[in-house]
């Protein structure tokens, strides 16, 4: 079998398909790419046994077959070549791999076929169509605030709430919580599904940035298709927390501040914070929010004031400084409000003004002594 294309368009599919291939898989062929060639037309493949990637794009070939390729050989040489056409001639048989390009001729040899895992195909699943921003955006928003905690396996993942005209992703790690909606969307069943967090970063790095998505799911895996992508994530098979009971809904105190303003002020501060607590102080009175840190091991402080519009009872509230700059910096509008009740309530983020079809809500708890 032979066939050639460009070293260029094949690093790029190739790069698309790597985030599924493990460093140490529990099977020697996961390292693989698995081409396969039909109809001039090339499928690559790559698999974790929980997120299957895959992709295709055109080729000139002379048959049509089979052929696992080590994954990490493959890509090093191509990254290492300037673009120009390639072309693999590939022994079916044997197994063995001639990639010659203008500069040489490299030898290799692939794996059985026979050994690479099936992929996971839709079946009996519902089906949703959206563009492609619409995901990119909710995953950037949500997957930083997913847990680590293997114990909680719920909340190791985003939660995607399908509900006729909208679509919430929900994402806690019980410190801090993240809810984005968007509602230009129309589906006619409703549905609740957990991806992993593992699978969030493959999905952004796999999926176009714009262009038409179809979304299915049923109860084991949800499937993303794209023009020339698919993806098939397996599920994770918990019940998410009820994230609409955790969420405040007596905080009568608003805070208004300049978000970039904020955000660069919490970075400073946390450099003297204490680096394992990373706390900090929000004083608040009228129209005026101070923030301090002390750390005590090491003698260091430091203290910042900002305007705001604040007119609440005056309040001390401390809050991680690395979970509020994270929450900050994923939102896209140039003022924030933050609702607060008093310093031993979580609160309630929000952009001052959000774009149309879409709501963004963040929590956050505050450290308690």
């Amino acid at each position: 079998m032979k066939f050639s294309l460009s070293s260029s368009d094949l690093l790029k599919a190739c790069q698309k398909t790597s985030s599924a291939i493990g460093n140490n898989p529990v099977i020697a062929i996961l390292e693989d790419f698995l081409f396969v060639i039909e109809s001039d037309v090339l499928t690559i493949v790559t698999t974790d046994l929980e997120t299957s990637i895959v992709t295709t794009l055109p080729v000139m070939s002379d048959q049509d077959g089979k052929i696992a390729i080590p994954g990490k050989t493959l890509l090093e040489t191509l990254k290492a070549l300037p673009e120009q056409p390639i072309t693999f001639t590939v022994n079916l048989e044997t197994r063995g791999i001639e990639l010659t390009s203008a500069y040489g001729k490299y030898r290799l040899t692939g794996d059985d076929v026979e050994d690479f895992p099936s992929i996971p195909q839709p079946d009996a699943v519902d089906t949703i169509n959206l563009d492609a921003s619409l995901i990119h955006q909710a995953l950037q928003k949500t997957h930083f605030a997913t847990s680590s905690d293997e114990l909680r396996e719920a909340m190791t993942g985003v939660n995607v709430v399908i509900d006729f005209n909208k679509i919430i992703f929900n994402a806690t790690d019980a410190h801090k919580l993240v809810r984005y909606t968007f509602t230009d969307v129309s589906c006619d069943n409703t549905a609740s599904f957990i991806l992993p967090k593992k699978s969030l970063s493959m999905l952004r790095n796999a999926l176009p940035a714009q262009g038409d998505l179809s979304i299915a799911y049923n109860n084991s895996h949800a499937f993303f298709e794209s023009e020339d992508t698919k993806v098939a994530c397996r599920l994770i098979d918990a019940k998410y927390p009820n994230v609409a009971g955790i969420i405040p809904t007596d905080n009568p105190y608003t805070l208004v501040v300049d978000r970039l303003d904020f955000l660069n002020s919490i970075k400073r501060i946390a450099i003297y914070a204490n680096k394992t607590s990373n706390q900090i102080t929000l004083t608040l009175t009228e129209n005026s929010l101070t923030i301090n840190t002390q750390d005590l091991d090491f003698s260091n402080e430091a203290n910042e004031q900002l305007s705001c519009q604040y007119d609440g009872e005056p309040m001390d509230i401390r809050f991680n400084a690395r979970f509020l700059a994270e929450l900050l910096a994923v939102i896209d509008a140039d003022d924030v409000q933050i609702q607060l009740a008093d310093s031993t309530k979580a609160g309630v983020i929000t952009p001052l003004t959000a774009k149309e079809g879409e709501e963004l809500l963040m929590l956050i708890m505050p450290v308690m002594y």
